[in-house]
């Protein structure tokens, strides 16, 4: 019998493999969360040697970056707000986002909101990303007090989801046309009080 006539697809290449792993990682990802997903249960998922996951993506971070598809190096955005101590910090977060957000980069941002809105899994996929590979990691940086991290973290989110979403998702004006050292000087103050001045007492807290 001609092998021809049994063929019936073409032999899987390296995008495909590549797509299955990003397709598992996101489904692990959104169920498990950052700590709990494993390059070992994300290639079982894929149906792929562990190997290969590290081949395509690297790291766990690496692969959950790419999963997401965010347009720049989270550590680097980090350091780059961070680095220079705390007494700018507000302003400096502020301005990065705007020159990743205004850039060409701007496109996947806004591609992540939809994601988010849209479908549970992108919510949590996106809920994920923020809080362990950019708040943790900025709060690591500030010398507040622990208790208080999550607290300042939700608001610092609020506040540029919040931006986020009125400049460059629902283009609210004059928001969304507005200069960026105005926004700047609009919000930074926000900011720096969320990363670093004093929040109310909680609720049935003492003095």
């Amino acid at each position: 019998m001609n092998d021809v006539g049994r063929r019936t697809g073409r032999r899987p290449g390296k995008q495909d493999t590549r797509e299955a792993i990003l397709a598992a990682a996101r489904q692990v990802f959104a169920e498990r969360g950052y700590t709990g997903a494993t390059i070992r249960t994300i290639a079982a998922s894929a149906g792929v040697d562990p190997a290969l996951v590290h081949h395509y993506f690297g790291t766990k971070e690496q692969l959950f970056t790419a999963t997401i598809n965010f347009p720049v190096r989270p550590d680097h955005l980090v350091a780059e707000v961070f680095g220079g101590g705390t007494a700018e910090v507000g302003e400096r977060l502020v301005r990065t986002f705007l020159r990743v957000w205004d850039s060409p980069a701007g496109a996947a941002g806004v591609a992540l909101l939809r994601s988010a809105v849209a479908s549970e899994q992108g919510a949590r996929l996106m809920r994920e990303f923020v809080t362990t590979q950019l708040l943790r990691r900025a709060m690591r940086q500030l010398a507040v007090d622990p208790a208080e991290v999550p607290t300042r973290a939700a608001l610092v989110a609020s506040q540029m989801a919040g931006l986020a979403v009125a400049r460059y998702l629902l283009r609210i004006e004059p928001l969304a046309s507005a200069p960026a050292d105005t926004v700047v000087a609009l919000i930074a103050p926000t900011l720096q009080r969320y990363l670093t001045g004093p929040l109310p007492p909680t609720p049935g807290a003492g003095p």
